[in-house]
């Protein structure tokens, strides 16, 4: 008798984004952070479970870091570091922590080396003020630094500095199993293929499964993304969807396992 085999539970870790800043909201500035972001924390075991953006307003940026971090492994945010007064990251998160804020030593001594001599004023100074309890965050494109205190990562939003910080900060990351993932794609419409889908989806609950409807060459396709940590019972979820796509009378074609 051959037995079923069991289903693993595995270890997952979670994050969430919070993009701040009235520019984002605007439609004046376009977002070009959580993309790369969750690039590199699929890569390291980390699923990216929410992203939310919310205006420079003090209540507002406390009420959700601390809504976030309560729920979920890491939260990482973007924005409102800067040298201007509408930067008020820094000094919400400190008030979230419910701990004070003043210029860090060394991130004083950072923006120092950074700047010529007499450069360094006081709108630029702001960046050294770091809540208490917070370590650095490297910053190896403009040197002022993010910070990380507790659960939360806080960074610039400046595409390429954020980047640089996301890159310093994910060695100290712990993730948990990587989420592999393969698409199959076919010109069958996605109504067509629904109510199997839906029943794949009760057979394999441990597999993640996602509909995306679109035109190829003027006709209707569908590309199923299947995710989950059990390569075994990926394969076998993937290859029941390219019998349930013949069967509808496409040919079915996939990208590389991710």
């Amino acid at each position: 008798m051959t037995e079923t085999p069991e289903i693993v539970t595995p270890k997952i870790v979670t994050a969430a984004m919070l993009v701040i800043g009235n520019e984002i909201l605007s439609g004046r500035t376009r977002d070009a952070n959580m993309h790369f972001l969750a690039g590199r924390l699929t890569d390291l075991g980390i699923r990216l479970r929410e992203a939310r953006v919310v205006p420079d307003i003090e209540e507002t940026i406390i009420a959700a870091v601390n809504d976030l971090r309560a729920r979920y492994d890491y939260v990482f945010t973007s924005g409102g570091i800067g040298p201007t007064h509408d930067d008020i990251t820094a000094d919400c998160i400190a008030k979230a922590f419910g701990v004070g804020i003043d210029i860090h030593p060394e991130a004083r001594r950072r923006l120092e080396a950074h700047y010529e001599a007499g450069m360094l004023n006081a709108a630029r100074l702001r960046m050294a003020r770091i809540p208490d309890t917070a370590t650095l965050i490297d910053n190896p494109v403009s040197a002022a630094p993010g910070f990380r205190i507790g659960n939360v990562m806080v960074m610039a939003g400046v595409p390429m500095i954020f980047q640089a910080m996301v890159t310093s900060v994910t060695p100290s990351l712990v993730g948990g199993d990587r989420l592999l993932s393969r698409t199959v794609l076919a010109l069958v419409p996605e109504g067509a293929v629904a109510e199997d889908l839906g029943k794949l989806q009760a057979e394999y609950p441990d597999v993640d499964m996602g509909s995306y409807p679109a035109f190829r060459s003027g006709k209707a396709s569908t590309a199923i993304v299947l995710r989950s940590t059990d390569k075994t019972r990926l394969d076998a979820a993937s290859e029941a969807m390219y019998a349930i796509f013949r069967r509808m009378g496409g040919e079915p074609f996939e990208n590389e396992i991710v």
